[in-house]
């Protein structure tokens, strides 16, 4: 298949692109200008500079092609204006669509997140993982990132009714090589190995190997339904904090941060960050909206895109791993690590 993936550049599109190339597909991969791309390093696609905001050049673009991957999106937790990010990911998204359906796409892939899937119900033990099911509303979309991409998955919704051949996959907490900026998950690695996390604030997450979201992502432009949503996530990857540090610790040979910062104090703490972020113009290191996002357990039950589309299941422990190599190769740990 001649493929299009935008947000090539990323973390879960450099590596999609690494595995459409892997299964012989083409693939045309769009990046911005002055996009880091050092996860495409040593792949044979063909790079394409653009912009998701310019529909006329995304129609350009798209030409011939057969499949579309739009990954890219604008992700930041606290920003001065938040205007510019709803353009990218929702205006983005439907200039993406449109210039997909132009192009005569036989399937188009749109990247959302767990985000926009209800959380497990607060106050239960043991935590019971949600499904695609999960009733979710605007008001639980706790910041604007997670709204963005709510009204996106939307509009990617909307345009599946009008005949668009959409299906929308929601990755968990993805960890893996080529987390080149890195994400804020691919930070909790960096920080911890580097000595620079004394304390955390507990909260859980979904681990998933990137190298499995991105096969989700080719497995449901072949095999899933549209306009259905698909969990790209792990059955045995739902984990603590806690659980997560100790491991990371374990495998990189380093010390796990035995303080838990009690979610008041963290609140109050970035309370205080953001009030200076406003002055100062300098984005805050703790953000109020991830530490709103911590008071929950983010688990999640990827049943559905396990048994409907084939999705692997590699184990959380070798994703980890493969991340610690990834960024010991490259240069992001600031001390060796002990193997």
């Amino acid at each position: 298949m001649k493929c299009f993936v935008t947000g090539a550049s990323g973390f879960v599109g450099s590596n999609l692109v690494a595995e459409l190339l892997r299964a012989g597909h083409e693939v045309k991969a769009l990046c911005r200008k002055n996009s880091l791309r050092l996860g495409l390093d040593g792949l044979d696609c063909e790079i394409v500079e653009g912009d998701i905001r310019n529909r006329p050049g995304l129609e350009r673009a798209l030409r011939g092609s057969e499949w579309c991957f739009h990954t890219a999106a604008s992700y930041h937790l606290w920003l001065r204006d938040y205007a510019p990010m709803y353009e990218d990911n929702v205006e983005g998204t439907r200039n993406v669509l449109n210039a997909a359906r132009m192009a005569g796409c036989s399937r188009v892939v749109y990247t959302s997140t767990v985000g926009c899937i209800g959380l497990p119900q607060d106050g239960k033990n043991p935590v019971q993982p949600t499904d695609e099911t999960a009733p979710v509303s605007e008001s639980q979309m706790s910041n604007h990132y997670k709204r963005s991409k709510w009204k996106a998955e939307g509009v990617a919704l909307n345009m599946a009714q009008q005949g668009v051949p959409v299906v929308i996959v929601n990755p968990s907490a993805p960890i893996g090589p080529r987390d080149a900026k890195p994400t804020p998950t691919g930070q909790v690695i960096v920080d911890l190995l580097s000595g620079r996390m004394p304390a955390f604030l507990d909260t859980g997450l979904n681990w998933v190997h990137v190298r499995d979201v991105a096969c989700g992502h080719i497995l449901a432009a072949s095999k899933g339904r549209i306009g259905e949503r698909y969990i790209l996530g792990n059955a045995q990857g739902n984990w603590s904090m806690g659980e997560t540090l100790k491991l990371i610790a374990e495998i990189g040979g380093s010390k796990a941060p035995l303080f838990r910062i009690p979610y008041a104090l963290a609140y109050a703490a970035a309370l205080c960050n953001e009030s200076l972020s406003w002055l100062t113009g300098t984005p805050p290191r703790a953000p109020l909206a991830g530490v709103k996002m911590a008071r929950y357990k983010m688990y999640f039950n990827p049943a559905k895109a396990i048994q409907e589309l084939g999705m692997p299941q590699t184990s959380p422990r070798q994703a980890f791993e493969d991340a610690i190599a990834w960024f010991s190769t490259n240069g992001y740990l600031s001390k060796p690590q002990r193997r």
